[in-house]
């Protein structure tokens, strides 16, 4: 169980909260939300990614968007997400990127619509990233996909995750998010991985990416936090979630909430009026 006083990591993920827009947002609108994201405090933000632009045009602009963020006296690492070592290759070109983002998935159907990969051939690719972020001084962080369960009927239970998060972690894989991809997982499905997990693999960080309806969020985090997870990924006013999810109320857990939950007890650290600058903001990009 986590200590109730252990901080808490936050991931911003406006880039999941972007790539789904059908509207391309302008360059500059993106870099200027973001620069002010990057005053908050976050741990980690999830901006952009590098990928087929065809498959996501909203992040094709994203080397643009590097040029034009201020990093001066920022201490929030920038996370970017790749489908592939291509991907991979041309995030190494920016030093401003600090961590990688990989979705691999336990379901085979959601790799083969998501990235165009198998399993097999998704390791293989966790590990060749694994090598190149070593080599050129950047983390990487493995999404587990579809983690609790998926609509495919592709086999899923906890031992088949904890087999591929098994692989991973044999690869020296240090941090790997859960993602609860359709926003379908059960706060008992939530609470048994999560300890499993983290017990199997203590060395290991964990962290919990769920999409949810907004009345259905809480439960999920409770029973992550319960079971040890101190690492969250959110999205200001909950926009984003996974398209196949077929719903459009279920979308990333909103910030706000993480925030008015675990802000209280001094569990973050974040600049509350440069956040609510962020939340307006949020607001005029999403036209709210």
């Amino acid at each position: 169980m986590a200590n109730p006083t252990q901080p808490i990591r936050l991931i911003e993920c406006p880039r999941d909260a972007m790539q789904g827009i059908n509207e391309f947002i302008p360059t500059e609108v993106k870099a200027g939300y973001l620069n002010k994201l990057l005053k908050v405090g976050f741990d980690y933000l999830d901006f952009g990614s590098f990928v087929s632009p065809k498959a996501i045009p909203q992040m094709s602009d994203t080397a643009d968007v590097i040029r034009l963020l201020d990093l001066k006296d920022v201490e929030t690492e920038l996370l970017a997400i790749v489908g592939n070592m291509r991907g991979a290759e041309r995030a190494m070109e920016f030093d401003e990127v600090d961590v990688i983002g990989y979705p691999f998935s336990v379901s085979e159907t959601f790799l083969q619509r998501n990235i165009n990969s198998t399993i097999e051939s998704s390791l293989e690719t966790a590990l060749q990233l694994q090598n190149l972020c070593e080599v050129k001084g950047k983390d990487l962080v493995i999404y587990v996909s579809m983690a609790f369960g998926n609509p495919y009927g592709d086999m899923w239970d906890p031992d088949i995750v904890a087999h591929y998060v098994d692989r991973l972690v044999s690869e020296d894989i240090e941090t790997i998010s859960l993602a609860d991809t359709v926003g379908t997982a059960s706060p008992e499905n939530v609470r048994m991985l999560f300890s499993q997990l983290i017990e199997d693999f203590p060395k290991t960080s964990f962290g919990g990416h769920f999409h949810a309806r907004p009345d259905r969020w809480e439960e999920k985090i409770d029973a992550a936090f319960e079971a040890g997870c101190t690492r969250f990924d959110g999205a200001i006013l909950g926009f984003g979630g996974c398209p196949m999810a077929e719903d459009e109320l279920v979308g990333n857990v909103a910030t706000e909430n993480l925030v008015n939950k675990f802000g209280v007890s001094g569990q973050l650290k974040l600049d509350m009026e440069k956040f609510a600058e962020a939340v307006a903001a949020a607001g005029e990009i999403f036209h709210i």
